[in-house]
């Protein structure tokens, strides 16, 4: 327990040491930079956030419909937003087995479809930030080698991950660990691969990503600043990827770096790319911390207790 204390302890740390170290770097130009800001544009981009959550909810129910889960849309979207905000709080996306705990509350399912909605969601999102970013690079010059790789590995595994999913269809065991994970293949294999759900899962996973950017682009645009639409593209796709690696709560550090550093190879100042990173990590965080605050309201009461008991246990038991 303790141990997991100080996990979490220093991923905090890490977080708050990366933004410290990026904010003094550029601290003597930041007036300078704000000097310039069009705070009217944050409100698009809050609306825009908005939308693409109730979009991720749409996706979510799609992928647990297939499971022979029918949750509600609101559910959907409660369920995304609490995980997404326990995230927020500690390492390793501990957050994400909460949906396990929501799901068997409200609507009676299994440990195993609820780790294997998980699971498909994560899939698809690292597949589709990889295709767009390598649709990216085309249009951006000078990509370091290291970006482009960092967009194959994932198609790579993603590759893999369905060749499994193919190649398991058939087999039988009576081990019953082996069963288990058996029976989570099969559910995943429900969920992604038939032809209407690969479509579905797809298109919404690239309208997300492509929702995410557009965020991203506006806080651009409210300091003034002419990045083409790609190389936005390209720093958020590689600031999700990076994100992915759970070394600090929610990727706070290690995503406004990625942005950060993206945004100054494509010959932007960088306490400009700095305040960009900073401020469109703050605004999907914000609304993230919001939306688990009112989903957590809207669940009911019962939540919070449980939600503590889980994380808990997770934190004793790893």
């Amino acid at each position: 327990m303790y141990r997991k204390f100080i996990a979490i302890c220093l991923s905090v740390l890490l977080a708050a040491a990366i933004l410290i170290v990026m904010v003094v770097r550029v601290w003597d130009d930041l007036a300078n930079a704000l000097a310039y800001v069009q705070p009217l544009f944050l409100i698009p981009a809050c609306f825009i956030c908005l939308f693409a959550w109730g979009v991720r909810g749409s996706r979510y129910q799609a992928i647990l419909t297939r499971m022979q889960v029918r949750i509600s849309f609101i559910f959907g979207v409660a369920c995304i937003f609490i995980s997404q905000t326990v995230n927020l709080i500690v390492p390793a996306r501990l957050g994400d087995l909460i949906r396990v705990v929501l799901l068997k509350h409200d609507y009676d399912a299994t440990i195993s479809q609820g780790l294997s909605s998980i699971v498909v969601e994560r899939v698809f999102d690292i597949i589709s930030v990889a295709i767009l970013g390598l649709c990216a690079v085309v249009f951006v010059l000078n990509v370091p080698p290291w970006i482009r790789m960092l967009l194959i590995i994932p198609l790579v595994l993603g590759g893999i991950f369905f060749l499994v999913l193919l190649l398991t269809g058939t087999v039988r065991t009576r081990n019953k660990y082996i069963q288990y994970i058996l029976t989570m293949l099969d559910e995943m294999r429900k969920a992604s691969l038939t032809p209407r759900s690969a479509l579905i899962l797809g298109a919404t996973s690239i309208l997300i990503w492509i929702l995410d950017t557009l965020i991203c682009y506006l806080v651009a645009v409210m300091f003034r600043q002419e990045i083409p639409f790609e190389v936005v593209l390209l720093a958020v796709v590689a600031g999700n990827l990076v994100k992915a690696v759970p070394l600090t709560p929610g990727g706070v550090g290690t995503y406004e770096f990625a942005l950060a550093v993206i945004f100054e190879l494509a010959g932007t100042a960088p306490a400009v790319s700095t305040l960009i990173a900073v401020i469109d990590h703050l605004i999907k965080n914000g609304i993230t911390l919001i939306g688990g605050a009112l989903s957590i309201l809207y669940l009911g009461d019962w939540v919070i207790p449980e939600l503590s008991a889980s994380i808990k246990k997770r934190l004793r038991d790893e």
